[in-house]
């Protein structure tokens, strides 16, 4: 059986590193739904123009296109052994389509590993972050990731810049609106019995560990 993780965590709890990090380890595409929803868009198909529309407006897009654009992403070559989700899903209504879309394709989510971190030191982190202009998985840290030369990511020399989100009042709403959000959808996972905490303030590589050590076991099962 394939093998469907919901990556969760709020923001400046580590998620992007560590799903780099776990698809890396596990084979698994690290699929977000910011660049679902760019690549869909960026194929002019009949699904994209709609949920451009939608875009364009600055609407948000209705969960059944969401749900059908998550549909055509996990029938793609690359994910025929799983895939590893980040964004999604966002309410406890998503949850539970995510999950009848597993089940008509014989399939069931393994395993929520859940990056906990107090909004305190979300809030440090977060102020600190530095992303790349070519490619906004590449994160760095001014104090705990910095790039070897100061301003520029290591991967492929572009320049580093402060998202406009980090500031900080952007990042107290983004803190408020993804518990308001999230705690249902998290409680939801625990009452299945796919959630596993882990303490996302540990060092990076403990984290990494724990992250592995959980999906592994979750494989197992």
């Amino acid at each position: 059986m394939a093998t469907y993780i919901v990556l969760m965590g709020m923001q400046g709890a580590g998620k992007g590193t560590q799903a780099e990090y776990l698809a890396a380890q596990s084979g698994l595409p690290h699929i977000t739904s910011g660049g679902m929803f760019r690549a869909i868009m960026a194929s002019d198909s009949a699904l994209g123009r709609q949920i451009a529309s939608y875009y364009d407006l600055g609407h948000l897009v209705p969960d059944n296109l969401t749900i059908e654009m998550i549909r055509d992403r996990l029938m793609a070559a690359d994910a025929t052994n799983g895939v590893i989700l980040d964004g999604f899903p966002r309410t406890v209504t998503q949850a539970e389509s995510l999950g009848a879309l597993l089940e008509s394709m014989h399939q069931k989510l393994a395993i929520v590993p859940y990056l906990s971190i107090a909004e305190n030191e979300a809030l440090r982190r977060l102020a600190g972050r530095r992303c790349c202009k070519i490619n906004d998985q590449h994160i760095y840290h001014i104090d705990d990731n910095p790039p070897k030369v100061s301003g520029i990511c290591d991967i492929d020399g572009a320049p580093l810049y402060i998202r406009s989100d980090d500031e900080p009042e952007k990042i107290k709403q983004r803190i408020s609106s993804y518990k308001n959000e999230t705690t249902p959808v998290l409680e939801y996972y625990r009452i299945k019995g796919v959630l596993r905490e882990i303490n996302a303030e540990q060092p990076i590589d403990k984290v990494s560990a724990a992250l592995l050590a959980a999906v592994e076991a979750a494989k197992k099962a």
